[in-house]
């Protein structure tokens, strides 16, 4: 009678992992590493998951041994159901448009500092050439007076 049950109860196995089968049709198993990548939730909450029966797991020879594998789409539709995870994500989102406007603010700024370089330069040359006009004033008394007169308008024909 104990071979009876003990049939009974690998048949009910094969026939929950058949169904299994069925409701992961199409979705990857990945690691625990790849599915915390992609989807945000943490290695310790896939964990919790699986032992709690919210998403099913499989053992799989991995190159270092058994690893765990999880069907990343029922993974990703539980990590889409929890409250925490969608604040981390709209955290995420709001951390990248603080980002952009940083980077906006920088483009402006340095486009104010190449203005502010060339003003820079343009003053030194007029520095340097200071010292030439004195002298020619000097030389040449009739130039300091026509920056005293008025300024003739401009040409119109």
């Amino acid at each position: 009678m104990g071979r009876a049950m003990d049939w009974e109860d690998r048949l009910d196995d094969w026939e929950l992992e058949l169904e299994l089968d069925a409701q992961i049709q199409g979705s990857d198993w990945v690691t625990l590493e790849r599915a915390a990548a992609q989807t945000g939730a943490s290695r310790a909450a896939l964990r919790s998951w699986y032992r709690t029966g919210q998403i099913p797991s499989r053992l799989a020879d991995g190159p270092h041994g058994p690893q765990r594998l999880v069907p990343l789409a029922m993974v990703a539709a539980r990590a889409e159901a929890s409250p925490r995870l969608r604040r981390t994500a709209q955290r995420r989102l709001a951390d990248q448009a603080q980002l952009e406007i940083l980077r906006s603010r920088v483009d402006r700024l340095e486009l104010r500092l190449a203005t502010l370089d060339q003003l820079e330069l343009r003053l030194a040359t007029l520095e340097q050439l200071e010292p030439r006009l004195a002298t020619l004033e000097q030389r040449e008394p009739r130039l300091a007076t026509l920056e005293q007169r008025e300024p003739r308008p401009p040409y119109a024909p």
